[in-house]
């Protein structure tokens, strides 16, 4: 389960006195706990990994930032956080697998403008889950779609 190895990473990130990649998993393990006590549910892995691709898109939105302020140091530390981040999230998708499986849902939801677009979105993140981020998945169904 997710949640052991995340404990498991955490523990050997203690010994090797990798303080990064430590605080980025207490980090998680933190998001996850505290969903767990407000919802009072116990997180599958399938839920923690949405967890993780939440914390990571946040990174990835900061990085942007952090690019335009000049911020160096801070531009490297948050790459690193996404890297290990990213270990723990199922492998991302190709843009081309992402137009296959667009194509497929506008198939199915009978789409046709650009007004079926949030039709076409609900189903797509339903396929793809977190293999691709919504923002490379809405540029394409856009592009689809018009």
């Amino acid at each position: 389960m997710l949640k052991e190895k995340l404990l498991e990473d955490m523990k050997t990130s203690m010994r090797d006195k990798n303080n990064l990649r430590k605080n980025v998993i207490q980090m998680v393990r933190a998001a996850i706990l505290q969903v767990e006590k407000d919802k009072h549910i116990e997180l599958n892995d399938e839920q923690i990994v949405e967890i993780i691709a939440k914390e990571s898109k946040k990174r990835k939105d900061s990085l942007s930032d952090y690019e335009k302020s000049g911020r160096e140091d801070l531009i490297e530390q948050i790459k690193e956080e996404i890297e290990i981040l990213s270990e723990y999230l199922p492998k991302q998708l190709e843009k081309e697998e992402i137009e296959k499986i667009v194509e497929e849902v506008i198939t199915e939801v009978g789409a046709q403008t650009i007004k079926d677009m949030g039709k076409v979105m609900k189903a797509a993140k339903e396929k793809i889950g977190v293999a691709a981020d919504g923002k490379t998945i809405n540029e394409i169904v856009k592009q689809k779609l018009s």
